[in-house]
């Protein structure tokens, strides 16, 4: 099983980064996070149901880029990892409309 303690290395969160970054890009993150956030504790099912969505990845990442993300994704930390990469990523993106207007960031 891939859920073991080793913490995430540096290409591996490079990868997990550029998914979040298209995630966003493509206005996905709302349905990318419950989808994440509903999975985690059947992530190692939902790793191997990746093969069964390849050809929708694919769209979003060359190769073996989903390989490893198909690898990756078994570990919840990585899957938190990636959560926090969309939801930062996120933020960013509406910070920056609001930066160039000159309107404040909403307050939580």
């Amino acid at each position: 099983m891939a859920s073991d303690a080793r913490p995430l290395a540096e290409d591996e969160r490079a990868l997990l980064d550029r998914i979040a970054q298209r995630l966003v890009e493509l206005h996905l993150e709302i349905p990318a996070i419950l989808t994440l956030e509903g999975g985690k504790p059947l992530s190692l099912v939902a790793s191997q149901m990746l093969v069964f969505f390849e050809p929708i990845v694919l769209a979003l990442l060359p190769l073996a880029d989903y390989r490893k993300f198909a690898l990756l994704i078994e570990r919840r930390d990585a899957v938190e990892a990636l959560i926090q990469s969309i939801e930062a990523r996120s933020e960013s993106r509406r910070a920056k409309p609001r930066a160039e207007s000159g309107t404040p960031p909403r307050s939580s």
